[in-house]
């Protein structure tokens, strides 16, 4: 039985710009942090022996400190390759299998116990979960051989891929990876090149999974996890005694509404959303689930949101947010409008560490770091990510992604009808 597990939360979380101020494990989803709830589900399958390897900077274990768990922290120095990351934890461990899985991992519940059954008799085979996927360049993809797993090939080239099996980044693994992964070069794909090793030394077995595992690698991937919690079968609706609701209020569907929390009277509600603690919705505001507030979100009156998550203490006026991820304590003055389409109705692309990246949505407003501020009447296009702590000035149209810490603003001349 698997008792042990090492989650991976250190690295800069690079490719979530501009959520990464924190390491996006941080981001909060129906109040709690996405570690948090891979920890709970973790303890729930009876895994309570649990390693965290973070960064020098100790934020996971400030944040998570508050909640008197009995884990174990390892440090990465340096945010080297996720093999080093696994190293960290080697003298943290009991010598036998232990679970390696990110820390994001919120829909465990889903597929753990299946791996588990399958780790119960396996003696030192590595365990791989997988799944199909459409674009088997991007990821680790598991070759087969007589329907067994022989190795992981990492973005193969399109067209010569091994299998359609993606590997999804949870692995169950010996105790002897330690000596595998101390004799081999170190390297970016250190981690795989162990696995492959003691694959082809004691075998392997993979749980094909149905649907995909939760995964972060880009900040609006964060919508998938918006799909999973909302699908998980403990939400449901519910509404504090301590909440006050207006005449007239429309609630359809799984609403939660959390305490001290106001909905102004007239404002329609279509679930599934969250609205956590002392949050205020404006009167006549309309919010199209799925969506999230975590504490402290106000809105002013008949504003309109819809497919979105907003971390705590955020402000809006009025006009209409569609298809975003806003962060923490920003505020968006009157009018303010997200595109979130193009008007071709293709897909919206981004530019993510100076490379143009195409998101594979057709829907995608903006997504905002930590306590940035919109003047009055501003707009951005679609897919613009904006950094934290910025100011974009009165009447301003994004077009183009903001960097953090950052004054914007933009002026239009006036244009005369010479024929007139």
């Amino acid at each position: 039985m698997i008792k042990q597990a090492v989650i991976l939360a250190a690295g800069q979380s690079s490719r979530f710009w501009p959520l990464n101020q924190k390491h996006k494990s941080l981001i909060e989803i129906m109040g709690k942090s996405l570690i948090l709830h891979t920890i709970r589900a973790l303890n729930k399958l009876g895994i309570k022996d649990i390693v965290v390897v973070q960064g020098q900077e100790k934020r996971i274990e400030e944040a998570l400190k508050q909640y008197n768990l009995k884990i174990k922290f390892a440090v990465q120095k340096e945010p080297k390759s996720t093999g080093d990351a696994v190293w960290q934890a080697r003298e943290l461990l009991k010598k036998d299998k232990f679970l390696v899985l990110g820390p994001h991992k919120i829909d465990l519940s889903d597929y753990l116990s299946t791996v588990l059954k399958k780790a119960k008799g396996s003696n030192n085979k590595v365990i791989l979960t997988g799944v199909k996927t459409e674009t088997p360049w991007e990821y680790g993809i598991i070759k087969f051989k007589n329907n067994k797993a022989t190795e992981i090939v990492e973005n193969p080239k399109d067209g010569q891929e091994p299998s359609k099996i993606k590997a999804t980044e949870t692995y169950v693994l010996p105790y002897e990876f330690f000596d595998v992964y101390k004799k081999l070069p170190k390297k970016e794909d250190g981690l795989i090149d162990a696995i492959n090793f003691l694959i082809k030394k004691n075998g392997a077995e993979v749980v094909i999974l149905k649907k995909d595992t939760a995964s972060l690698k880009y900040p609006w991937h964060l919508f998938n996890l918006l799909k999973i919690v909302f699908g998980q079968k403990g939400f449901k609706k519910h509404i504090s005694s301590s909440a006050k609701i207006g005449k007239n209020v429309v609630l359809k569907g799984a609403v939660y509404i959390g305490n001290n929390s106001i909905i102004g009277e007239n404002a329609v509600i279509n679930g599934p959303c969250f609205i956590g603690d002392n949050c205020q919705v404006g009167v006549g505001s309309l919010i199209r689930g799925p969506v999230i507030f975590e504490r402290e979100v106000v809105t002013g009156a008949f504003f309109e949101i819809k497919n979105s998550i907003v971390q705590k203490g955020t402000h809006f006026h009025s006009g209409y947010v569609g298809d975003s991820i806003i962060g923490k304590n920003c505020r968006f003055g009157a009018g303010f409008i997200s595109a979130n389409r193009r008007i071709d109705r293709g897909n919206i692309k981004t530019v993510v560490k100076k490379k143009k990246i195409d998101t594979k949505l057709t829907y995608l407003g903006i997504i905002v770091g930590d306590n940035s501020r919109f003047g009055i009447h501003c707009g951005t296009m679609p897919g613009i990510l904006i950094g934290s702590n910025c100011n974009i000035g009165p009447g301003s149209v994004v077009f183009e992604n903001i960097a953090d810490n950052s004054n914007f603003i933009t002026r239009f001349e006036k244009t005369i009808n010479k024929h007139q």
